[in-house]
């Protein structure tokens, strides 16, 4: 059975992982969630992640990060453009999430970037996702 949206299931499986405090969570590999993953990596929203190749597909063994408290680092993951409803912004549209204390998820002509970056780079795009 193939899935309409991809990365909302892959932002569904981290949130309830978070929620449940498990400590690695493993999703259906493909490389917009690769780079997805890379992203909250470099922002500290996830520790490492692997990804396995074989059996085709593979998958991505992300392994969540957790405060003093034992609660999650990643307190809310939002999906922002839909398949029924892409959203797209050019840079100078871009808005900080959460008062700066967020980030946004963006593909861009120059690859999948926070919206940050794509501020500073002057290249607008798809907004994919908002984390916080």
């Amino acid at each position: 059975m193939s899935m309409s949206d991809p990365i909302a299931d892959l932002l569904t499986r981290v949130r309830n992982a978070a929620q449940a405090q498990l400590k690695t969570v493993d999703v259906p590999a493909s490389g917009l969630k690769k780079e997805i993953c890379r992203v909250l990596h470099e922002e500290g929203y996830i520790g490492e992640y692997t990804v396995a190749e074989e059996p085709k597909p593979g998958s991505i063994r992300i392994h969540l990060k957790y405060g003093r408290d034992r609660s999650a680092v990643v307190q809310q993951l939002k999906r922002v453009s839909k398949p029924s409803l892409r959203v797209y912004v050019g840079s100078q549209e871009i808005k900080p999430v959460c008062s700066g204390l967020g980030i946004s998820i963006m593909s861009t002509s120059q690859g999948v970037m926070t919206g940050k970056k794509a501020r500073l780079a002057k290249v607008g795009g798809e907004v994919l996702c908002e984390v916080w």
